[in-house]
């Protein structure tokens, strides 16, 4: 096995991992499809090295759709277009015990910030932060939704012999979510606890974790669980390697190995 191959199979074990972000309730109005828990098959299909994570996410639900019986797969990635403009993309059509799903895919990396709004679904925020939950959901509702029913849609129904009114609407939404360092979270109430994986801090907080070893891996292996054989670096390499990073305003993704072997992944942000 090659070590693209290798990272891929990674990816899609630690996207199966991934819990989804909220269960049975249904928030803002979305409802979560419910995908019953069952073996699964090795993920066998090639990947282009530069599709990027969003993009692999879907090839990886549209795998595990495949895997479950009843589920019928009617139209994926299918672009909605005003002469020349596109309006947005349709992610996934699925046909269930003969009841058609429309299914939005979403998969992101939330950080707990408490000074950011005044709600639950806004302090949860995009790693940049440039996103956050509530502007994810909103859009979701009132833009990807809504696309169903645009005029520009009616040829993509008619060929798959559906009508608009008669297809639910669900979202297979997952996320991994990071608190702040040794901060407890009490209050949440909407989003799965099961989610929170690891924690964030400025990288001005860094010299508390000298004595730990570091692996910043590429945006796409953010999906993996963290692996316990990888070329770890030490303290001040991993200063080297961040400092560029910090400066281009990005917050990058990283692993921690503690120094009584515990392991972690961590969000390094630029912002304070």
């Amino acid at each position: 096995m090659d070590l693209n191959t290798k990272d891929i199979q990674l990816q899609y074990q630690g996207f199966l991992k991934t819990p989804q972000l909220w269960k049975s309730d249904i928030i803002f109005g979305l409802k979560q499809l419910d995908l019953p828990k069952i073996d699964v098959t090795p993920f066998n299909e090639s990947l282009e090295k530069k599709l990027r994570l969003g993009k692999r996410v879907e090839r990886f639900v549209s795998h595990l759709l495949k895997q479950h019986d009843g589920f019928k797969i009617l139209s994926e990635n299918y672009q909605i277009q005003n002469n020349k403009t596109t309006l947005g993309e349709i992610d996934c059509i699925v046909e269930k015990d003969n009841q058609p799903i429309h299914i939005e895919i979403v998969y992101k990396f939330y950080l707990y910030d408490y000074s950011r709004g005044s709600s639950e679904l806004i302090h949860w925020i995009g790693p940049n932060r440039n996103d956050n939950l509530f502007k994810k959901l909103t859009k979701l509702k009132e833009k990807q939704f809504p696309l169903l029913f645009k005029p520009q849609t009616k040829k993509l129904l008619k060929d798959l012999n559906l009508i608009g009114a008669n297809i639910f609407q669900q979202v297979y939404y997952k996320a991994q979510l990071f608190l702040p360092f040794n901060f407890k979270l009490e209050t949440y109430t909407l989003v799965n606890k099961e989610c929170i994986v690891g924690f964030y801090v400025r990288h001005t907080e860094l010299d508390q974790f000298k004595k730990s070893k570091f692996y910043i891996p590429s945006k796409v292996n953010w999906l993996q669980e963290v692996q316990t054989q990888t070329s770890w670096i030490n303290f001040e390499q991993f200063l080297t390697k961040l400092d560029p990073i910090i400066k281009n305003n990005t917050s990058p993704l990283c692993w921690i190995k503690h120094p009584k072997g515990e392991l972690e992944k961590f969000f390094v942000v630029w912002w304070d």
